[in-house]
């Protein structure tokens, strides 16, 4: 995988984790983990990563007999980040989808022409088939009229 795909997976995963925080902050990593389909390490590492610029927020709950339980919440930067990658993965997926779009009729184009030149092809076979058949008719009728000619005499 290429630095740059690389990098482009990590925003994603990223922007994934921004929009869970967002609609549940009080998720755990591992809940996080199952969710988005992605290593608990990897979650762990993004959150801090997140953390650490300063785009999270992250307070233990005081009334929780669970002291490990966590709520995450999305700090102004946060939300600000979150808004710009959203609109930049956004971006990226109109262009691969205007990609495809285009892939997709040069295929339709590509395919329809296949058929076509199937279609002259079967055409041909069909007239040279019926010129067959009038030859062999025409041979038939020939071969008749010979026959009473012959036995006309």
């Amino acid at each position: 995988m290429s630095v740059h795909a690389y990098e482009r997976h990590e925003s994603e995963a990223a922007l994934h984790i921004f929009r869970e925080i967002d609609q549940s902050p009080r998720m755990t990593q591992r809940e996080l983990s199952s969710r988005l389909g992605i290593s608990l390490g990897k979650v762990n590492f993004l959150i801090n990563a997140l953390i650490k610029k300063g785009f999270v927020k992250v307070e233990n709950f005081r009334k929780s007999s669970n002291k490990r339980e966590y709520l995450y919440c999305l700090t102004p930067r946060g939300i600000e980040e979150k808004s710009r990658m959203t609109y930049l993965f956004l971006k990226r997926k109109v262009r691969e989808y205007e990609r495809l779009e285009a892939e997709i009729r040069r295929l339709r184009e590509e395919v329809g022409s296949e058929e076509s030149r199937q279609k002259e092809v079967r055409s041909d076979e069909v007239r040279a088939e019926g010129a067959r058949r009038e030859e062999a008719a025409a041979d038939g009728v020939l071969s008749e009229q010979g026959d009473r000619i012959c036995n006309a005499l």
